[in-house]
Parts: structure tokens; sequence; C-alpha cells
């Protein structure tokens, strides 16, 4: 299986367990690796035949900015969700990272990855 990977997807969410995530909001940033046969597009030159990565791009950044969630969780799987909608994808990694989460210690990141394929 060939892979299209968008990394460093980012939108501003209102998801957490806490009122002021949910009411200030904050950046969460997404990579999506997809899975799919790019052999038809590339022997044809053409685009209907793989995946838009621009409209996954959109699509992803879409269910960052919607309906908040309380769990990153709960958001990557959302997202693989939307991403399996994509008729030539069978399999996508998703990973969700939230940089500024609410952690009393020092710390970089903060993420979550999840596999879900088409099965």
């Amino acid at each position: 299986m060939d892979r299209v990977a968008l990394r460093g997807l980012k939108g501003l969410g209102h998801h957490g367990v806490f009122p002021e995530e949910r009411e200030k909001g904050q950046i969460f940033v997404v990579d999506v690796v997809l899975g799919l046969d790019t052999r038809p597009a590339a022997a044809d030159d053409d685009l209907t035949r793989t995946v838009h990565y621009g409209v996954v791009a959109e699509d992803v950044v879409g269910v960052v900015t919607g309906e908040p969630v309380d769990l990153i969780e709960t958001l990557a799987e959302r997202i693989a969700e939307k991403c399996l909608q994509h008729e030539t994808v069978q399999e996508v990694e998703v990973c969700v990272h939230k940089p500024d989460a609410p952690i009393a210690v020092p710390f970089d990141d903060v993420t979550i990855t999840i596999t879900r394929s088409r099965v």
C-alpha cells in the first residue's frame, strides 16, 4: 500500500474537559498518513484516481475546528472516519498533537496516534 502524508495541519479547536479549554480554545496539530494504491492514478496521470490531499487537509481542519469533544481520542477517531470517507483511502494513521494541553509540568507535546482501516 502506498502512503500520502499530510503533516502539521493546524486548527483552533475548543476540545478538552476543562471549561477554559472549551471557552478559549487552542491550536491542535494533526498529521495524517493515508494508505491507498496510487498506481491507477500514476498510470493515467489522473487526479480522480487518487486522493485529493488538498480536500483531505480541509476536511481534517474542519473536524478540528468543528464540534467540540472532551478527548483527543475522540477527535482522532472523527478525523479517521472523515479520511476513510474518501473512496480510494483504505487505511489512515492519525496523530493529534495537543501542544498546549493544561499540564502543570514542563512538556513539549501530548499526542495520540490511531490507525483505522476499511476492514
